[in-house]
């Protein structure tokens, strides 16, 4: 792939992230906590940034990897500051973009290559399905990372999956939309 390919890549990729943090952080858990006030974790419930993961891991494979680092270390830095650099903030840089990559690949090897392919309509559930797979590891992995409560793993899962799910209703919308009008 030419170089241009890959800074398009990461830029986009990580752009996408970026805003997709941007509206979690911004909107959406401000909104969070006027509706659940009580809510003990700081976690998002709609977590839009890990649909990008998964999206950016299915349409690029390994270079997801690569594509989303700039995007999740920039995100990293927002939140924690300069703690972006404790190892355990490392450590979950590393799992927020090799995990579902990695469990795509998984996949592939077992024989279900769920990658996009020219000749073959995409399998959403199946993206979906491994969006699920990999919010969980995602979940246990960080959880482990940081030391946090059992509160948090369940924050982090349910935030994983329903942000990937809004994603992808989103896009289906938008791709409906843009072929009734194409």
């Amino acid at each position: 792939m030419p170089v241009r390919g890959w800074v398009t890549d990461t830029f986009f990729a990580s752009l996408a992230y970026v805003v997709a943090s941007l509206l979690t952080f911004e909107v959406l858990m401000p909104l969070q906590n006027v509706f659940f006030p009580e809510y003990p974790s700081h976690a998002s419930l709609l977590f839009l940034p890990h649909g990008v993961r998964v999206l950016a891991a299915w349409l690029l494979g390994w270079r997801a990897i690569f594509a989303l680092l700039p995007g999740v270390f920039l995100v990293f830095a927002m939140v924690g500051g300069w703690d972006v650099l404790l190892p355990s903030r490392l450590l979950a840089i590393v799992i927020a973009v090799t995990t579902v990559p990695a469990v795509f690949y998984a996949c592939r090897w077992v024989g279900w290559d769920l990658f996009p392919h020219p000749n073959r309509q995409p399998c959403w559930s199946c993206v979906m399905g491994v969006g699920v797979i990999t919010s969980v590891l995602v979940a246990i992995l960080t959880n482990l990372a940081f030391g946090s409560a059992t509160i948090e793993y369940f924050a982090y899962l349910i935030g994983d999956i329903s942000g990937l799910f809004f994603l992808m209703l989103v896009l289906y919308f938008s791709f409906r939309f843009a072929d009734r009008r194409a």
